[in-house]
């Protein structure tokens, strides 16, 4: 494919719409995911996936599990297309007349992409963060009030516990940019790079050689369940390769802490007190929700750009302006 022609405008579209369709479906175990990432070994309230997201829809209902949901479905859409395009764009500046890729050159081309990626995916990660880990420190703050409330039910005209003020993202925004400038939503940025860079190595040369496997032509694009099957395995591989700096991002880009959380001046530091205090199995929080949101996602996204839906609709714009 690298002696195809890009069209730009195409790959940001199919990237946007995938970006949609993906988040939709896989949002609530992204939820799951921050929630388990942020718990220490303080008030830890939920032991897996599964019990996360029962206690989410007991304790805030269905729609708790998309808190965050809005900012995503909104900056998704430019996140994917800038990730999608600029691979397209370093692949075909990497060919030379037409030449299959060296390994070497489809990692730099990942690398570019995922280096472009990070302007959009930086702040979009701040505030997802910020909204998603509201809830677990909400539930977290009710459930210290109820243990004190037992604790002193003897007396009388004991306090209410209090309720939780739910923020937006556009409150969140303004907030940080009053007190930080641009720089606070760009919070965690050399994190976020530390995990998109290689992430975006790993993935797509990963992926552009397990769907080469099922062309049976070169110049023949590969069936679209061989696209969504790569998607998936090369997603999913990559997810777990880079938990690590997924972990120590979320932690970095937490604004709220629960009782008894550490705090963090930086990389080195969140890496080593995580080292210390919860050990190297730490590292791997939420790595199997991650994959399973990486997956479908990265899956849907191929599927979506190798049949060409913007291909499809920009060749109808001519006939409506006939």
């Amino acid at each position: 494919m690298a002696d195809k022609q890009i069209s730009l405008p195409a790959k940001l579209i199919n990237g946007g719409i995938a970006g949609l369709i993906g988040v939709t479906c896989v949002f609530p175990i992204d939820l799951a995911k921050t929630r388990l990432q942020n718990q220490q070994n303080g008030q830890r309230m939920y032991t897996s996936m599964s019990d996360c997201l029962i206690k989410t829809i007991r304790s805030e209902g269905y729609f708790g599990m998309y808190r965050g949901a809005a900012v995503n479905l909104t900056l998704v859409t430019p996140e994917k297309a800038i990730k999608l395009a600029a691979n397209d764009f370093f692949r075909h500046h990497l060919s030379k007349d037409g030449k299959k890729l060296t390994l070497l050159r489809e990692m730099l081309a990942g690398c570019g992409a995922g280096t472009c990626q990070v302007i959009v995916t930086t702040p979009m990660e701040m505030l997802k963060i910020q909204l998603q880990d509201a809830g677990r420190i909400a539930a977290q703050k009710k459930l210290m009030a109820a243990q004190a409330q037992l604790s002193s039910s003897s007396v009388v005209g004991a306090a209410e516990p209090a309720v939780e003020t739910r923020t937006t993202a556009t409150q969140i925004t303004r907030e940080l940019l009053r007190s930080k400038g641009i720089t606070g939503l760009y919070k965690g940025l050399g994190a976020t790079l530390l995990r998109d860079v290689p992430f975006s190595i790993v993935y797509f040369p990963l992926f552009a050689n397990l769907n080469k496997l099922g062309q049976k032509d070169p110049n023949v694009k590969a069936p679209f369940y061989v696209s969504f099957l790569s998607g998936c395995v090369a997603g999913s591989t990559a997810a777990v390769a880079v938990n690590p700096c997924d972990v120590i991002k979320t932690r970095l880009q937490s604004l709220q802490r629960g009782v008894n959380e550490d705090t963090y001046s930086g990389i080195l530091d969140c890496t080593k007190k995580i080292w210390q205090k919860e050990g190297p199995m730490a590292f791997l929080k939420g790595a199997y929700c991650r994959a399973l949101v990486i997956a479908p996602l990265f899956g849907i996204a191929q599927v979506v750009y190798f049949i060409g839906i913007a291909e499809f609709l920009l060749d109808m714009l001519p006939k409506h302006r006939a």
